[in-house]
């Protein structure tokens, strides 16, 4: 037991029968995935993805499905190794009726708020009292995009739902499993 190989061969069929495990457990319910890409210690990009669901109690659970390695972090590489896994646990995209991505790195553009004093404060030259307007500018961004960003995005999102003829659900109603 005490061989590399032995010891891999263990932890990868612990693995499957886990993963086995969850795919029964959500059976044909609906559920989410939850995904967030990053830089193993060899600088390589991979993807970890989780799922999330109402289990046959109400309970709900997150659970780990596993990592992939991708070649980059574009949306279309992102969503190729998403159905690759899909695919290799005979899991449907039509039961998935959400997603969450940490997408620090997708999302540069729309928070780019900080990337003017990050670029100040690492320059040599730089006056202080410049940089300590900044400092006061980014804060005021910050505390913008706290306070209205979120009803921004929420109003983009329901505009291309409207465009779409895609119904938005109601978030403040109560949960109501679909009949099975």
């Amino acid at each position: 037991m005490t061989s590399p190989d032995i010891q891999k061969e263990i932890s990868n069929a612990a693995a499957v029968e886990t993963i086995n495990a969850i795919i029964k457990d959500i059976g044909d319910s609906l559920f989410a995935i939850i995904d967030d890409e990053s830089r193993d210690m060899s600088t390589k990009e991979q993807l970890a993805i989780a799922l999330r669901y109402v289990d046959k109690l109400g309970h709900v659970n997150e659970r780990f499905l596993g990592i992939t390695h991708v070649n980059n972090t574009s949306v279309v590489t992102l969503k190729s190794a998403i159905e690759e896994v899909f695919n290799k646990h005979s899991l449907s995209i039509s039961r998935l009726r959400g997603q969450g991505y940490d997408g620090a790195s997708n999302m540069r553009g729309m928070l780019g708020i900080s990337n003017e004093l990050s670029q100040t404060l690492q320059r040599k030259d730089q006056d202080i009292v410049n940089t300590m307007n900044l400092v006061d500018i980014s804060k005021q961004r910050l505390q913008v995009m706290r306070d209205d960003g979120w009803n921004t995005l929420l109003e983009e999102v329901f505009a291309f739902c409207a465009k779409n003829n895609i119904d938005v659900p109601d978030m403040d109603d109560l949960y109501q499993p679909l009949p099975r």
